[in-house]
């Protein structure tokens, strides 16, 4: 079951973005990488910017975690993580496509660790097409608030639907 999440929800959503984002331990280089993954100040303006959470509860728990960011030409997906023991069995896949539903943009952007070639593959799946180094930059230094150290090893993927 998918629904949208609040800031009242802040510990479960912590909890499963900073489970699962260990997977990305010795992926991200180690001066981008700090435990917690993700502080609750980090989520608290992440949603104060207008990201939307949605969580995906299996057996009345939260397991799994998605967002978007609706900015003015553009939807960004945002903070996709599900609990490691609950991962590839097709809870990611749920959260973007009921995402896809909901989505009232042409352009859809995701972005990730230029190393996580498992998050990479797995947009691509879905129709993302990973952009160069060049586009990356200019769309995370136009979109996003990360470091230049964040940007530097990050990739963008984008996804164009005609509604």
């Amino acid at each position: 079951m998918i629904i949208e999440h609040t800031k009242k929800d802040l510990s479960r959503i912590l909890s499963v973005i900073n489970d699962a984002a260990l997977n990305y331990k010795g992926i991200i280089p180690d001066y981008c990488w700090h435990e917690p993954y993700m502080l609750k100040k980090e989520l608290i303006s992440e949603f104060d910017n207008g990201v939307r959470m949605f969580g995906y509860k299996k057996d009345n728990k939260l397991v799994g975690v998605m967002g978007i960011q609706e900015l003015k030409d553009v939807t960004l997906i945002r903070h996709a993580y599900t609990l490691t023991h609950y991962q590839r069995i097709g809870i990611g896949e749920s959260l973007l496509q009921y995402l896809f539903e909901i989505n009232k943009s042409a352009f859809l952007l995701v972005g990730t660790w230029r190393d996580a070639i498992w998050a990479i593959q797995f947009y691509e799946k879905f129709g993302f097409v990973a952009q160069t180094k060049k586009q990356t930059n200019q769309l995370l230094n136009k979109y996003w608030d990360i470091s230049s150290k964040q940007i530097e090893n990050s990739i963008v993927l984008e996804r164009y639907t005609a509604n």
